[in-house]
């Protein structure tokens, strides 16, 4: 525990620094899933060709392999990234992918009816994904989401293989300081807590997406009600 609190600093800075990659990364990946997932169900061919192309050449391609193509790929392409970048865009492009998949899943859930019954009432598109499909495809989504963003905090590990000094680099960093300057080694106590810092974050992230989830249940539960049975369950 003594080396946990002599480092302190430098746990603290490593923290940040996965906290920052980890919201950079949550909400690009969020946002380009639920864009892409939207765009691969409408109705020009072209459209949900390129999502498709976009998607599976993402998924086909491990994580560590997209991360270090980003970093030693953009100066190619004369956009320098710093490594700090190139873990988020790496992070995010993939998980976007995934994230995508989910979205369009959830979304070819809900009963065709319930759109053709929108369109019937002369409802706009717009309005008719607002308001009818997207609540009901939030409910299927969210677990298989949850999943994804608590693996994309998990990734954030990956950064110590490009030079990010988060969580992980930090704690290796804290480990060869102490072996050669003690002459002890403390990998155990340091990737312990490392690995409850890491449980901690990710369980937060699954506590309040299983929240938003029930929310969204009781919602959907009290709607129901009113309508008398008859409403959509949003």
């Amino acid at each position: 525990m003594n080396v946990i609190l002599a480092n302190w600093p430098l746990f603290l800075d490593g923290f940040w620094q996965t906290i920052k990659i980890g919201i950079v990364t949550l909400i690009a990946s969020t946002v380009i899933g639920f864009v892409l997932g939207t765009l691969a169900m409408v109705r020009p061919w072209w459209v949900r060709a390129l999502v498709k192309v976009y998607v599976e050449f993402l998924r086909g391609v491990p994580l560590i392999v997209n991360i270090f193509f980003v970093f030693f790929g953009a100066p190619l392409l004369g956009l320098p990234l710093s490594p700090y970048g190139a873990v988020v865009l790496g992070l995010s492009l993939w998980g976007g992918a995934n994230g995508a998949e989910i979205v369009r899943g959830g979304l070819q859930a809900v009963p065709r009816h319930q759109s053709q019954s929108a369109r019937a009432l002369g409802l706009k598109e717009w309005e008719i994904f607002w308001f009818i499909l997207l609540p009901q495809a939030l409910r299927g989504i969210l677990p298989a989401f949850a999943g994804l963003l608590t693996l994309l905090i998990q990734s954030t590990t990956l950064g110590a293989l490009v030079g990010v000094s988060e969580m992980l680099a930090m704690g290796r960093l804290v480990v060869e300081r102490t072996t050669v300057m003690e002459g002890s080694d403390p990998a155990f106590q340091v990737y312990t807590f490392v690995l409850v810092a890491y449980f901690l974050l990710c369980s937060a992230l699954t506590w309040c997406t299983r929240r938003w989830e029930r929310r969204l249940g009781a919602v959907g539960a009290r709607r129901r009600l009113l309508g008398g049975g008859n409403a959509p369950a949003i």
